[in-house]
């Protein structure tokens, strides 16, 4: 049996949206019907359930650290991206009932502000509990750190052992970003995490300081090092971004999602679309103002036509795990209209996910989960503005 649903607007997302709209929707949450007003009353459907606002899909989060969650608070703004490395470092340590309270937490706060599915970066095993009983589809990428070539078929090993440990969740052996680790650990995690079907995530020029180490070896990324203990004598200044030097390292097969990109240039876009036909990029621009107080260069991606997601990054750097509030934050700096917003926030991020054949759009046979959005002021996200989780 069917109930349906209609709004001042719906929102597909696959096609245009419609006034007055209607969807109906089974008891297990499967769409069945997307109607135009004037199909509803030709059909003479009864018991409509009508919403004054905005109906939309869940929405998808394809960048969150949900280990970091205890961490809410902790690290004050805009330290710059080493210096928050090095706080993150310093404080993540506490106990696993912490930990664990903390993410149960955050993701109960994600499934309330109407996000159905999350790609989550996990350094342990700490999340899987967590994420078993949750009402969000997760897909975890076990991310990978060395920046000592000697040590790659030791840390690859590690970080095969915590994926298997994660069945029968879906995970991905990721690297971290370019500055942590080595061209000899990137080319094992190819090897691991190079299929077609396979998602992968990498943190992308979040910092000027990434793009410095790599051309000149200079900049505070080696202070970073220093404070580690790590001898980096061995590595040499490439004269290129670090997007040019690690991205050919990547299987070019798989999936990847490149996150933050605060730093990218439109020739680091040119260079990226011409070395890998499946990226994607994600923009988490309240972790960005938190740590650097810098958003990317939004109108660059747009004007080259890439895929673009949406990301909350962690607690530890945003104050909170809102996908409507990140597109919020883009609205105001960027006034990008709230329908491209939406796609960015929904059917993107289910592609990269794989999870484009359930999520992402109000499609029949998907089940893509059912928000309200109210106050929506002509398209504009604003203060008053909420989401409201309806199926």
């Amino acid at each position: 049996m069917s109930s349906y649903l209609s709004a001042t607007w719906i929102y597909p997302v696959s096609s245009a949206p419609l006034k007055n709209g209607i969807i109906a929707v089974s008891d297990d949450g499967i769409i069945t019907a997307v109607l135009t007003a004037q199909e509803g009353e030709t059909l003479n459907i009864k018991d409509i359930r009508y919403y004054d606002g905005v109906l939309v899909p869940g929405l998808v989060n394809t960048h969150c650290h949900l280990e970091l969650s205890h961490l809410v608070g902790k690290i004050p703004e805009h330290t710059g991206l080493p210096g928050f490395v090095q706080q993150v470092m310093q404080q993540r340590q506490a106990s696993e009932l912490e930990i664990e309270q903390a993410m149960q937490l955050a993701d109960t706060a994600m499934y309330n502000n109407g996000i159905v599915a999350t790609g989550d970066i996990s350094n342990q095993i700490y999340s899987r509990t967590v994420k078993l009983s949750s009402k969000i589809y997760y897909h975890t990428f076990v991310e990978v750190m060395g920046f000592n070539p000697a040590r790659a078929k030791e840390i690859i090993q590690k970080a095969v052992e915590t994926r298997a440990a994660f069945q029968p969740l879906r995970a991905t052996v990721v690297p971290h970003a370019p500055y942590s680790v080595s061209e000899e650990l990137f080319k094992e995690i190819a090897q691991e995490s190079g299929a077609a079907a396979d998602s992968v995530s990498i943190h992308n020029q979040e910092t000027a300081d990434e793009n410095l180490f790599f051309e000149y070896k200079k900049g505070h990324f080696l202070k970073l090092y220093e404070f580690l203990g790590l001898d980096i004598s061995f590595f040499q200044a490439k004269g290129k971004t670090s997007l040019q030097c690690y991205l050919p390292l990547l299987s070019a097969a798989a999936k990847t999602l490149l996150v933050h990109n605060t730093f990218t240039t439109n020739e680091d876009i040119a260079f990226a679309g011409a070395q890998h036909p499946h990226l994607y990029w994600c923009l988490c621009p309240n972790a960005n103002l938190y740590i650097e107080n810098r958003l990317p260069d939004v109108a660059l991606l747009q004007a080259a036509g890439v895929m673009i997601t949406l990301g909350t990054d962690s607690l530890a750097s945003n104050h909170q795990l809102s996908i409507l509030a990140e597109m919020k934050t883009l609205q105001e700096y960027q006034q990008i209209p709230f329908e491209e917003l939406l796609c960015w926030a929904t059917q993107n991020g289910a592609l990269f996910l794989g999870m484009e054949s359930e999520l992402g759009s109000f499609e029949i046979g998907k089940r893509p989960g059912v928000n309200l959005i109210e106050q929506l002021e002509d398209g504009l996200i604003t203060n008053n503005t909420r989401i409201q989780r309806i199926i």
